[in-house]
């Protein structure tokens, strides 16, 4: 579903991505790893045309991103952000709901309250959660709420930057388990970025490691730890020793 060709950006002198190809088949679930600082979130962002790649192509169904109708474009996306990025003014209800209230996809406000109520169980939490606002909710429960939002417009295509960060083991493995389910019931392709490797191994079917601007390896998550790439057996186990360092 997603293609990324020769993919390179820099920003002066700091050459982020150095020549990226990856593809990202329809209705599975890719997780990019690598250190801070690799681009990880970089690519994200030239997927969705928010950052322009200074050379290279990326397609979606075939058809080049930079050129793709962007409202059209976008509808077909959700994401869920590494802070959530929830915005404080509006109550929960209005977060879930924000693209159902406005744009191409506006629908009328009482429709788009019930479907808020309705991701929001899906993720479990109650309905007396929508009128709150996310400065009364736990971590865990803004994650949740920044979950629903990302569905709550069924998207094809759902990214997920960094979706456990800041939270406990436990809340950090409900995530990942809801993730789990909501991919594949949805029948969504999916693409996360992630430090995480609990996360890795509970929503990924294929993973790529990226490092010094290129993807080093990829592959099924079932042969991760089997494959002899010094760079994802050194990331993976978090060696100090090992090709990473060295670079840096």
């Amino acid at each position: 579903m997603i293609t990324l060709s020769q993919v390179h950006k820099a920003f002066g002198k700091n050459r982020v991505l150095r020549g990226v190809d990856l593809t990202v088949p329809t209705g599975e679930s890719m997780v990019i790893i690598g250190g801070s600082g690799t681009g990880k979130s970089v690519l994200l962002k030239c997927i969705l045309g928010l950052v322009q790649p200074d050379s290279g192509t990326i397609a979606l169904d075939g058809e080049d991103v930079g050129t793709a109708a962007r409202d059209a474009f976008l509808a077909r996306f959700g994401m869920l952000f590494q802070g959530g990025a929830l915005f404080d003014s509006l109550p929960v209800w209005q977060n879930v709901a924000f693209r159902l209230l406005r744009g191409s996809l506006k629908r009328p406000k009482g429709e788009a309250r019930e479907i808020a109520i309705e991701k929001l169980r899906r993720v479990g939490l109650k309905p007396e959660v929508a009128d709150l606002f996310p400065a009364e909710l736990s971590g865990g429960m803004q994650k949740r709420v920044g979950l629903a939002r990302a569905i709550a417009a069924e998207p094809e295509i759902i990214f997920f930057d960094e979706p456990t960060t800041g939270l406990d083991p436990i809340m950090a493995g409900v995530i990942n388990e809801l993730i789990r389910e909501i991919v594949t019931e949805m029948g969504a392709t999916a693409m996360a970025i992630t430090h995480d490797m609990s996360s890795v191994r509970a929503i990924a079917d294929r993973v790529a490691m990226l490092h010094d601007g290129v993807i080093q390896w990829t592959g099924p998550i079932a042969e991760m730890d089997e494959t002899s790439d010094p760079y994802v057996q050194q990331f993976i186990h978090g060696r100090a020793e090992g090709p990473i360092a060295a670079v840096r």
